[in-house]
């Protein structure tokens, strides 16, 4: 046998046996179908049946499948340029860093490839800052329900017991209080001197999207303000339009200290984002922190016209303005519908909890050409693309609205 054809011989042997001995980690319970491709709102499997995605790939395709001006970012800077090093100079790097400061009244940002490793940065920021004030030990403040990452120190921030299970010891120097109390902030301040930063969800995501009192940010700020705290705001769900502004935050006018982002920043291209002003944008020096990948010119690329394509396309205002449609529709279609506990969100982020375990509705959700997700157990998530329309809106109101009242019984 010619040499050429013995090698893809062995490739395809190779291949086979490791299809037969399933090659990748049981790390996620996938759900029975297979993606060939998107458009817009609307994702076909590999038999074509079509399916209308009201997740956005758990909020990262917020101008949905296959965009235009992604497509063409993409393939315009991978025939030019897709990595060098931070080593050099990055002008793409430069360029999304200057608009994504200005945007976020923010003066410098550190750029990863994840929502984990922003919140890393973020966390080890936060550190730096407290040493360098003099104080040993320092602690974050975090709070229960949250999720920040699958890292180690992430994950110790997590408050979620479940995913931190069997991977202990966890990393020390968090504080966790009940989310939305404001007094528990108020009585760890009283009793622990090493505290350094609040890291905090403005609206918890696979908490079960909860939804703070409209004065939380504000008295969160102005704790900080008091202590000498920095107040981090991880944005990694709810940034870059997904609730109505482009920041969560800004529906409060509590400008945090630092901001992470990630997820809907690449519209699946992977990037993440730690953004700080003031004293915590001169923290991290040269040597103190550092990525190989982060900040390459093909995500930066793409980071820049997702951001220039929110703008401009007003996605942000259409998100608050279907997002009060669909929270109206919602409710009247399923708020007095036995077994529904609440309806709430803001923007394109919504929940509906149940009073039951709810995760067969996913499967339910495939059957009926609706990709949805559960979360908490019971609360129905829906993270649907910024550039979603009202026929689809309406479409998926009364595709979900079905499927939960026959998952309830109520048919």
């Amino acid at each position: 046998m010619p040499r050429s054809r013995l090698f893809y011989f062995v490739v395809d042997c190779v291949i086979g046996a490791a299809a037969m001995s399933e090659p990748l980690m049981a790390t996620y319970n996938r759900l029975p179908v297979t993606f060939a491709r998107g458009e817009g709102v609307w994702l076909w499997d590999q038999d074509g049946k079509r399916y209308l995605d009201a997740l956005s790939g758990i909020a990262v395709c917020g101008l949905g499948h296959a965009h235009p001006a992604v497509r063409d970012a993409i393939c315009e800077q991978a025939g030019r340029l897709v990595h060098t090093s931070n080593l050099y100079g990055i002008a793409e790097q430069e360029r999304l860093g200057a608009l994504l400061t200005q945007l976020a009244g923010m003066d410098r940002v550190f750029f990863a490839n994840s929502g984990a490793e922003a919140n890393e940065a973020a966390i080890k920021l936060a550190r730096m800052y407290a040493h360098r004030r003099g104080l040993d030990n320092p602690a974050i403040l975090v709070a229960e329900n949250s999720f920040h990452g699958r890292t180690l120190a992430t994950l110790s921030a997590t408050g979620n017991r479940k995913v931190q299970a069997g991977f202990e010891p966890l990393v020390q120097g968090f504080v966790r209080v009940p989310y939305n109390d404001v007094d528990a902030i108020e009585t760890a301040a009283a009793n622990r001197p090493n505290i350094v930063a609040i890291l905090i969800e403005p609206i918890q995501g696979e908490g079960g999207i909860q939804v703070p009192a409209d004065d939380y940010l504000p008295r969160l700020r102005a704790i900080c303000d008091r202590e000498g705290w920095l107040l981090i705001d991880d944005e990694i769900q709810t940034g870059l339009g997904r609730t109505g502004r482009l920041f969560a935050h800004q529906h409060t006018g509590a400008e945090p200290d630092v901001i992470t982002l990630a997820k809907g920043l690449g519209n699946g291209v992977p990037i993440g984002a730690c953004l700080a002003r003031g004293t915590a944008a001169e923290v991290l020096a040269p040597g103190s922190h550092g990525s190989t990948f982060g900040g390459n010119p093909l995500a930066c690329r793409v980071a820049r016209t997702v951001l220039e394509t929110i703008v401009s396309q007003h996605l942000t205002e259409n998100a608050a303005r279907l997002g009060d449609d669909l929270l109206g529709a919602l409710r009247s279609a399923l708020g007095q519908t036995r077994g529904v506990t609440s309806i709430r969100g803001r923007g394109l982020m919504i929940g509906i909890e149940l009073d039951r375990p709810c995760g067969d509705l996913m499967r339910q959700g495939l059957d009926a050409g609706l990709l949805i997700n559960v979360t908490s157990e019971r609360v129905v998530r829906l993270l649907p693309p910024l550039i979603m329309e009202q026929p689809e809106a309406d479409q998926l109101v009364r595709t979900l609205a079905d499927l939960i009242q026959g998952f309830l019984g109520n048919a």
